[in-house]
């Protein structure tokens, strides 16, 4: 069987191996609830205003001086890597697994690659925030490798969280952002990666003790 992983089923996977191998291996997902629209929405315009720079060769003001490299300029092949359909995709024959993903934007810093990944807040970043996200980073890395494109362990979060409403009778929201540099690590990445397909190839895992999905099944099964 032929496994096909992502940034978010990997994500479940360091979660909850359970949930995970549900998702992979029977295609019993958890239960979704209402999901924000205001995040993808700021994710659209975020793109939108970064690419209105790019195709003048210039970075945003929110990040000049604040970063290396400049903002990839193939307007056409980043969109592409955009949608979750055409994204980047690295496949392992020997793992007999894939794993692909949908890129926010890329910096290019001399002939490196560095992963830039858009994050919407509703507060100011604390300490461990770039925890979250480390795996992400780190797949990223690796998909860009196997695609030809070297990376120097670099990459980027930046974060947009909103401050104030702007007293001008306009509705406009004034957002802080900081652009936080990370590590990404290429193997790292493949070891998570490796791990992951284990899972998914083995039995099933039992259940999660911390997982809220897994104990709530167990409360369930008790009425049968």
């Amino acid at each position: 069987m032929h496994i096909r992983l992502s940034p978010s089923t990997i994500a479940l996977a360091k979660e909850c191996p359970r949930c995970f191998w549900l998702a992979v291996r029977e295609n019993v997902r958890r239960p979704s609830g209402p999901f924000p629209s205001l995040p993808g929405g700021m994710d659209n315009i975020i793109k939108s205003y970064f690419d209105s720079f790019r195709v003048k060769d210039e970075l945003p003001p929110e990040i000049e001086g604040k970063i290396t490299g400049k903002l990839f300029p193939d307007l056409k092949k980043l969109n592409e890597w955009r949608n979750w359909r055409t994204g980047l995709r690295y496949t392992d024959k020997e793992l007999d697994a894939s794993l692909s993903g949908a890129l926010d934007d890329l910096l290019v810093d001399d002939e490196y690659y560095l992963p830039l990944d858009y994050k919407t807040r509703g507060y100011a970043l604390k300490a461990d925030t770039q925890n979250y996200y480390q795996h992400q980073l780190d797949l990223y890395a690796l998909m860009l490798e196997e695609n030809g494109m070297p990376t120097n362990g670099s990459a980027y979060l930046l974060y947009f969280h909103p401050v104030e409403v702007v007293k001008d009778g306009l509705g406009l929201v004034r957002f802080e952002v900081t652009p936080k540099k990370e590590e990404a690590n290429v193997e790292r990445a493949r070891e998570l990666f490796a791990s992951a397909v284990k899972t998914a190839h083995g039995e099933i895992p039992v259940s999660h003790t911390q997982c809220a999905f897994c104990n709530w099944g167990t409360i369930l099964s008790g009425f049968e």
